[in-house]
């Protein structure tokens, strides 16, 4: 049985070469996520994960660089009396920010940089961002 208040996603932890972790916000919200989204029919975690990268940030991946991190469900950012249940993806590649040019494209309005340093997380992440976070540091 399928749970209806449940929305299945993709999301892919990028790392630049210092260790910090992309965020992305989403035009019209406020609260900062890992770069995703919901699959297209037919296609797998991994592949939604691809697209997605490419279609939010102009990058393209290869599926050798993505490590399933696990499967993690939490309170919906964006939608009201919704759960997230994500498939979440760890780039093996650590971005160069100076040579790998990232841009915001499609929904995306905003990137951030989260520092994984041990400082206190600011408090516009998305709940999944929020529960996932911890255990990259």
């Amino acid at each position: 049985m399928v749970d209806s208040a449940v929305i299945r996603v993709s999301a892919v932890v990028l790392r630049d070469t210092a260790g910090a972790v992309l965020t992305v916000r989403k035009r019209g919200t406020s609260r900062f996520m890992f770069p995703g989204g919901k699959p297209e029919p037919g296609e797998s975690a991994l592949q939604t994960a691809i697209r997605e990268c490419r279609e939010e940030l102009q990058l393209e991946l290869d599926p050798s660089q993505l490590q399933p991190r696990g499967d993690y469900r939490a309170v919906a950012a964006n939608e009201d009396g919704f759960d997230v249940e994500a498939a979440v993806f760890v780039c093996s590649t650590p971005l160069d920010r100076d040579a790998d040019t990232l841009s915001p494209a499609a929904e995306i309005a905003e990137l951030r940089w989260q520092p994984l340093d041990g400082s206190a997380l600011p408090p516009d992440l998305a709940p999944l961002t929020e529960c996932v976070l911890p255990e990259l540091i």
